[in-house]
């Protein structure tokens, strides 16, 4: 199930700076922080960090996902990003590209998630003992055999988009861990983290970052 770690090695996008924050596109498969062991080290910060010395983690994106990231500049932008996606105060939306086409054109999914412990990191929905997760999702395109969906999670449970696809019966094409047969047979995860909201940390103005999907 795990594969080899080989990161790309593409410079990095910047999508907007100042002096309290640093905004990235992530790339697909490169850790947003270092993992256990030398050989899992390069990850996003530390790229952020080798030009922005003093750039903080406020939340993280999961390995194979690509897309919008913001880092804080100081410890103050810090607790205040951080607060923010604590408190659900930020606005996320997702681009993935899934298996087989949704009956409906939109919904919500409210399914609570936790650890699979005995299959860690893979995560599961359990009535029992699960953290509530909630995504609404919408149908943007049906290609046949695929769709093209945007997610918008209210919850930011680990691997909640994934697991709640899955759950749908349409799991994210490419996914190591969820995806089977064909839909993994993917270079890359087609999940993207398209379009974040926060409030600016110093002004307290609401502030939105883009970045295309690249599929």
């Amino acid at each position: 199930m795990e594969t080899v770690y080989a990161p790309p090695t593409d410079p990095l996008v910047f999508l907007h700076d100042d002096a309290d924050i640093v905004v990235v596109d992530k790339p697909a498969g490169l850790l947003s922080v270092p993992g256990r062991g030398d050989h899992l080290a390069d990850c996003l910060i530390t790229r952020v960090q080798a030009v922005f010395p003093t750039a903080l983690v406020v939340h993280r994106l999961d390995r194979d996902t690509s897309g919008v990231m913001i880092f804080a500049l100081s410890p103050h932008a810090q607790r205040n990003l951080s607060t923010q996606f604590a408190e659900r105060k930020t606005q996320k939306a997702y681009v993935a590209l899934v298996q087989g086409e949704p009956e409906e054109d939109k919904g919500t999914i409210d399914l609570p998630v936790i650890v699979d412990w005995p299959n860690r990191p893979l995560q599961k929905v359990c009535h029992e003992t699960g953290k509530p997760a909630v995504t609404d999702w919408r149908l943007v395109k049906r290609h046949g055999d695929s769709a093209r969906m945007r997610l918008v999670p209210h919850t930011g449970r680990t691997h909640q988009l994934r697991v709640h696809m899955l759950a749908l019966g349409h799991p994210i094409l490419g996914d190591p861990f969820y995806a089977h047969g064909a839909a993994a047979d993917y270079p890359r995860m087609m999940l993207h983290a398209e379009e974040l909201r926060v409030k600016h940390p110093e002004s307290g103005k609401s502030i939105r970052f883009r970045a295309k999907a690249p599929f």
